[in-house]
């Protein structure tokens, strides 16, 4: 998994560095058909603006969240991407009741 964290009008510490790719890591690491992420962290006066694309197999997930402190927007986009990971694993495991072995059992 390649994970790029770029910054746009802030410069990206060791500090946040290590942090985003903690939070971000947790996440992804539940998936194993990832294959990519990139993560831009931005500000604009005074909002601080954070978001992932993660390039699935058949799919890319995208996230924005918005925060006046930076810390607080990267854990919003962690909890915001575990929620769509998790709904995207529950959509490609879901459809197995439609096979027609499980319609034959009925």
């Amino acid at each position: 998994m390649n994970l790029n964290i770029t910054g746009h009008h802030v410069e990206v510490t060791d500090a946040i560095r290590a942090y985003t790719s903690e939070k971000i890591e947790r996440v992804v690491r539940h998936s194993d058909n990832v294959t990519s992420v990139n993560v831009i962290l931005s500000v604009d006066k005074l909002n601080q603006k954070a978001e992932v694309t993660v390039f699935l197999r058949g799919k890319d997930i995208h996230i924005e969240c918005v925060d006046t402190d930076l810390y607080a927007a990267i854990d919003a986009l962690a909890d915001k991407l575990s929620r769509q990971m998790q709904k995207h694993k529950q959509k490609m495991t879901g459809h197995q009741h439609d096979s027609p072995r499980f319609a034959a059992e009925r």
